[in-house]
């Protein structure tokens, strides 16, 4: 039954992604009026999610993006005032990203242009499907964890 190309287990991946896309769409056009494309607001997000001192690779991995490929990113940030580079005092080879204040202040607009945007697409769903929604997002999230582990031991 699950093979019908009608049935919620056939649809669901595409849909989702789908649904992933269009929101990223619409919350970079949201944030293109504050000049900040995908790749410059998200590593800002997740530094500030982490209190930043971080390396380049593990911002890297939080982002989904090649170590290198962030270079140029964390580039234009550091040329637009947005994050400091800091040597790690363990390890002098080692450069820690910061949000500089001017960055902090930039993720606090931000945070308002997503919330706003966020609270237009969710408007449809009251906060018990959201919960529901947000459960069975976790469960998928565990899910891949697993089978994530599972391939690198050759599943």
């Amino acid at each position: 039954m699950s093979h019908q190309p009608d049935h919620p287990r056939a649809l669901f991946g595409i849909r989702f992604s789908l649904l992933a896309r269009r929101w990223r769409r619409f919350l970079d056009a949201r944030l293109t009026a504050v000049g900040l494309t995908d790749a410059t607001w998200i590593p800002l997000v997740h530094l500030h999610r982490t209190g930043g001192g971080i390396s380049q690779k593990e911002l890297a991995t939080l982002v989904g993006v090649d170590s290198s490929s962030l270079v140029r990113v964390l580039d234009i940030l550091e040329r637009r005032n947005l994050i400091d580079r800091r040597r790690d005092s363990r390890d002098g080879r080692l450069r820690l990203i910061f949000l500089s204040q001017e960055g902090k202040s930039h993720v606090e607009q931000i945070r308002r242009e997503v919330a706003a945007a966020e609270e237009a697409i969710l408007m449809p769903l009251d906060d018990g499907e959201l919960a529901v929604l947000l459960d069975a997002i976790d469960r998928l999230d565990r899910q891949l964890d697993g089978l994530a582990a599972d391939d690198t031991k050759g599943w």
